[in-house]
């Protein structure tokens, strides 16, 4: 199954391979080129060191990497650290905000003689993966080195657990490889079972991403918005038409209403400014705003295009209220916990299936959930009703505090294999 699996990823990566090379900017690609072959610009200073490796796949894992790196660089301040990604967008978060020293790289091919050249030239000390990504050759080649396999954070939707278990037979050998499994919960760890994880190799931590590490300022050009103030995060196709209508009906009631909307992906900032074109909703990009202190009153256009990457966690910090992208027309929804830690009232979609702690919060009465129709009442409810909004975010703001603490807790387990 093996030699199966590396035809076909071997194949794929062929047929995409010039596609893939040529979407990347021009001072990309030399990087990503030899990256992706396993040939790393620091190679020798890592042979025989107690070097890290963590891969976090794009911006979600690596904002979720984010606590441990900083953790692990407290804790063990001479310890070399490679944070991989797969996207150029997790490349640049990764870029922004890992501690320094961390060295910021394209995980290589899954292909075992690209991974085996690698490892011939760095030797790490352990491999870290963040939620549930899995590697079979990846994986395969480090346990064969001697390099023990960590997933942490890890995660399984309905969805997944079910694809996976229809080839039980090969997940069952490569989960094998893997040393210990760090979920967040216990139902992910049971649909892990299900999948051919040994039990003795499957703890419950917790979520790092409670263990988020708030922005300590807010970007310069914010404080000079006014007026109740509506975010909408990480939004995803077809969800930008249903926060425009919505923030259109509060403008009848809220006169000075603003509106910050941020798209997912970068390749979609055009898109998104065609659109606010098209209806004719005066607008200011973030790109063109600079770093530098705004004058109250600037701001006579009602909506911000956030068209830069990086800078939403910190946005989180102005809003009135904030709206969760890809919980509307996608799926799985995006990380509540950054406006939820800053104490924010959180509305989401009916499709956060990625975060099953959802649940709890809106049990709670610490977020709230709606659909495309009810988005625009909610919206009036709670700015018509501030003290409903507040205490909705202190609650919120309370659960990121309890459930705090799986950092720690994968720190007592990395430490057995650091000295």
């Amino acid at each position: 199954m093996y030699l199966i699996y590396t035809v076909l990823y071997s194949l794929a990566t062929l047929f995409l391979f010039v596609p893939q090379y040529l979407k990347r900017p021009k001072d990309l690609r030399r990087k990503w080129l030899r990256e992706k072959f396993g040939s790393f610009a620091f190679d020798g200073g890592h042979r025989n060191s107690e070097t890290i490796w963590v891969h976090a796949v794009s911006v979600g894992e690596v904002n979720a990497s984010m606590p441990l790196l900083k953790k692990l660089r407290e804790t063990l301040p001479g310890v070399p650290i490679i944070l991989s990604t797969i996207t150029d967008t997790g490349q640049k978060v990764a870029l922004d905000k890992a501690p320094g020293g961390t060295e910021v790289v394209y995980l290589p091919f899954d292909i075992g003689f690209v991974l085996k050249r690698c490892l011939d030239r760095i030797n790490p000390k352990i491999f870290i993966t963040i939620e549930t990504e899995i590697w079979p050759n990846i994986f395969r080649v480090m346990a064969e080195k001697g390099v023990p396999v960590f997933v942490l954070n890890g995660r399984i939707s309905e969805k997944s657990s079910k694809g996976y278990a229809k080839v039980s037979f090969f997940m069952k050998k490569v989960l094998s490889y893997v040393k210990l499994f760090g979920m967040q919960s216990r139902l992910d760890a049971e649909r892990l079972t299900g999948i051919g994880a040994d039990t003795g190799r499957i703890k419950v931590l917790g979520n790092l991403k409670f263990d988020i590490t708030m922005p300590e300022r807010m970007p310069a050009w914010t404080e000079a918005l006014e007026g109740p103030i509506l975010v909408a995060g990480s939004t995803h196709k077809g969800e930008e038409e249903i926060m425009i209508s919505a923030y259109r009906k509060n403008l009848e009631w809220f006169p000075g209403l603003k509106l910050v909307l941020a798209p997912r992906h970068p390749e979609r900032f055009r898109e998104v400014e065609d659109l606010l074109r098209s209806e004719n909703i005066p607008f200011l990009k973030r790109s063109e705003l600079g770093d530098s202190n705004i004058l109250p009153g600037t701001f006579q256009a009602g909506v911000v295009l956030l068209d830069v990457v990086g800078e939403l966690p910190s946005v989180y910090g102005i809003a009135d209220i904030a709206i969760m992208g890809k919980s509307f027309t996608g799926y799985g929804g995006q990380n509540p916990l950054e406006p939820a830690c800053w104490g924010k009232t959180v509305l989401c979609g009916n499709h956060m299936e990625n975060f099953p702690f959802m649940k709890d919060f809106y049990e709670a009465g610490a977020a709230f959930e709606v659909d495309a129709d009810s988005l625009a009442k909610k919206i009036k409810e709670l700015l018509i009703s501030p003290e409903k909004a507040r205490a909705a975010g202190e609650k919120a703001r309370a659960l990121c505090r309890e459930n705090s603490g799986a950092v720690e807790r994968a720190l007592e387990i990395i430490r057995e294999y650091i000295r």
